[in-house]
């Protein structure tokens, strides 16, 4: 057998970076006190592989230096929003060092928010509160655009009536009755893409797409609005937010379901009308769908369409 050398093969991709740099960032206006508790990851591709290949260390940045490098952004540039400490963290290693060819930094952030006492809000204390966690992602290749994505993961939301599943496909394995009134429950798991970087406002576009996720989930407070599957579900999810944030180009939601079995109290001498249930989180369903925009997909030439599809997939969940 002949042995292979370097000559027979190509490096793909080869990048490295630090992971898990987390930090609180304290803001203060007079008496009043801010805080962005966040974790980042960023990852470099250096113009050379000769680290791999030769264990030439010259081009390398060290991780230590990396995790220095966004402690020290973070002090002097705060973070106004995720979106733009990633989009600077991004920017300063593409102007600082003519060795990155690729820069990619994570950010998601510990959901804290300030306390209130009778309706008043505290000046300087928070309460950490899991519903969904933001996060966000931003990339740039050396004379390519910067790309930024954003989203929330780790919400999970329910609704005791108005779900349903009906009319599916049956074959001698299926035992999954019909049910026309059933608990949905999911943990979600929501990603977009703006496209190209430009001057928006982050923030108030991440917070107007979580609102359109809690409305296309539950309908009109009064009387909900009825979901004949989980997968309608996500694409309701899809078309809200499209047709009110014209910023967002693509969006990825993946869904994960608890499914809850009601109890059976025959024995016990009782009838459970739906009132007592169990949860089954395992094993448990998903699904997933990524919508884009045609007039975007059609701006871009077919690699970077099939680059940004890609990027959607299910292993670009990163965190989830």
């Amino acid at each position: 057998m002949s042995q292979v050398t370097i000559k027979d093969l190509e490096v793909l991709n080869c990048e490295y970076g630090k992971n898990t740099i987390k930090f609180l960032r304290l803001h203060k206006e007079g008496k009043k006190q801010f805080v962005k508790e966040v974790e980042v990851c960023a990852h470099l591709r250096l113009t050379s592989p000769q680290e791999y290949l030769e264990g030439n260390n010259s081009l390398v940045i060290p991780t230590d230096t990396i995790k220095n490098i966004v402690l020290v952004l973070a002090k002097k540039n705060g973070i106004s929003s995720l979106e733009q400490f990633a989009i600077d963290i991004c920017n300063h290693f593409m102007t600082t060092f003519c060795q990155v060819a690729y820069v990619k930094a994570y950010v998601q952030e510990v959901p804290w928010q300030r306390l209130h006492e009778d309706g008043v809000p505290h000046i300087h204390s928070f309460i950490c509160v899991p519903d969904g966690i933001r996060f966000c992602e931003a990339e740039q290749c050396r004379n390519g655009p910067l790309i930024v994505f954003a989203g929330i993961k780790d919400l999970k939301l329910m609704k005791t009536t108005q779900s349903g599943f009906e009319g599916f496909y049956k074959n001698e394995h299926t035992t999954l009755p019909e049910r026309h009134d059933r608990i949905l429950c999911g943990e979600f798991f929501c990603k977009w893409s703006y496209g190209e970087c430009r001057d928006f406002d982050f923030n108030c576009i991440w917070k107007k797409i979580r609102e359109c996720i809690l409305e296309a989930f539950a309908g009109p407070p009064d009387c909900g609005e009825y979901s004949p599957s989980y997968q309608k579900t996500v694409n309701c999810i899809q078309m809200l937010v499209l047709s009110r944030v014209p910023q967002v180009q693509v969006i990825e939601v993946v869904l994960n379901n608890t499914f809850y079995n009601v109890v059976d109290m025959k024995n016990l001498g009782l009838t459970n009308d739906k009132e007592v249930l169990v949860p089954v989180e395992t094993p448990y369903g998903s699904c997933t769908c990524t919508l884009g925009r045609k007039t975007f997909f059609e701006a871009q030439s077919q690699m970077l369409r099939d680059e940004r599809r890609c990027q959607f997939g299910l292993a670009a969940a990163q965190g989830n």
